[in-house]
């Protein structure tokens, strides 16, 4: 019986080893095929962006990583430089911090292609949880530290739940507030249901629905795991406001 669980132990280890070999894979090969491809596209949001202020291509914003090692996210500028130092954190569409060219960024979620960078680097992976900023990190439980357990991610269950999170604080009188009582707390459950049942096939399940949910241009609660979670349905613009 010992050895029989010994056996199934080892098993699982080596399963969790060979999927993680396959994640990193497929992160180093995708990653630079996007950044092949969009080389051209890359160039020109960067002319974009200076032309419109003349200010910094990137924003590259402090988050915490695998095993709460800071890094810096590379995101395209959206906003005015040095726009941390003049507002709130959390950024709602309607902020005025946000330039011409940034809002057309955000709306398709082209800001975030410089994230490539940073899988190619092994900084972060395609999926994983969502990245925060060291203050919110601070903060973690002992039971949401697991969160920093793996590398953070473009995308995951807590992404597609909240693909759109811009639109949900437009309006809303005290951003940071909101995020903080009202979509944080979901999204760490969320970041906890794939730390705790992430597999490859999960990660290629999740890259696909990403994709469509981003094409159809809306929230979506995935699966019924996902809404036994979350208890209600996703929060709308007009309880941002209040």
């Amino acid at each position: 019986m010992g050895l029989s669980t010994q056996k199934f132990t080892q098993s699982m280890k080596h399963c969790r080893e060979s999927q993680q070999v396959l994640k990193r894979l497929f992160d180093v090969c995708f990653s630079i095929i996007g950044l092949i491809i969009f080389t051209p596209l890359f160039a020109l949001i960067a002319l974009l962006i200076k032309i419109e202020d003349g200010g910094p291509v990137f924003y590259r914003g402090i988050r915490i990583g695998k095993d709460g090692k800071p890094f810096r996210i590379l995101k395209f500028r959206t906003m005015i430089p040095e726009a941390e130092k003049v507002g709130v954190w959390i950024t709602p569409n309607d902020d005025p911090r946000i330039t011409k060219i940034g809002k057309i960024l955000r709306k398709y979620k082209l800001d975030e292609l410089p994230q490539l960078i940073n899988v190619f680097k092994g900084e972060m992976s395609f999926v994983g949880p969502r990245p925060e900023v060291p203050y919110y990190v601070e903060k973690f439980s002992e039971e949401e530290k697991a969160i920093l357990s793996v590398r953070p991610g473009i995308t995951d269950w807590a992404s597609l739940w909240d693909i759109d999170e811009g639109s949900l604080l437009a309006g809303s009188t005290d951003p940071n507030k909101f995020y903080e009582e009202c979509i944080l707390p979901i999204k760490k459950q969320l970041q906890l249901k794939y730390v705790k049942t992430h597999s490859f096939l999960t990660d290629i399940r999740l890259i696909i629905l990403t994709i469509l949910a981003l094409i159809l241009g809306k929230r979506i609660l995935i699966s019924y795991e996902v809404k036994m979670i979350t208890h209600a349905k996703p929060y709308t613009t007009e309880e941002a406001k209040k």
